[in-house]
């Protein structure tokens, strides 16, 4: 499942697109159906970027989620996750699961 390239990589496309390149490749690797799914490891970077504090991450991670497969429920249970590890504070973060898109 190929994924877009995220904005935050944008800037470094325009610097070094055979870094990138590189990159994209290895990140398509990583994240494609192996002896995980993909859609545990896409809820696996939600989690962690929810941990982060990245919000933006977490609705767009969500996203790729839920295109892999992951059903709400699966969603709502790394939430939940997420707050077992993270607290209140990635809790709050962790709900951008849930934000609409643009």
């Amino acid at each position: 499942m190929a994924q877009a390239m995220p904005p935050w990589i944008q800037v470094l496309q325009r610097r070094d697109p055979k870094f990138v390149d590189a990159y994209m490749a290895q990140r398509e690797h990583i994240m494609s159906d192996g002896a995980i799914p993909a859609k545990y490891k896409h809820l696996m970077t939600m989690i962690v970027d929810a941990l982060q504090t990245h919000p933006d991450g977490v609705a767009t991670i969500a996203n790729r989620a839920r295109a892999a497969g992951a059903s709400e429920a699966e969603i709502q249970e790394a939430v939940e996750v997420t707050y077992l590890f993270g607290g209140t504070p990635a809790l709050v973060t962790a709900m951008n699961a849930f934000r609409p898109e643009p």
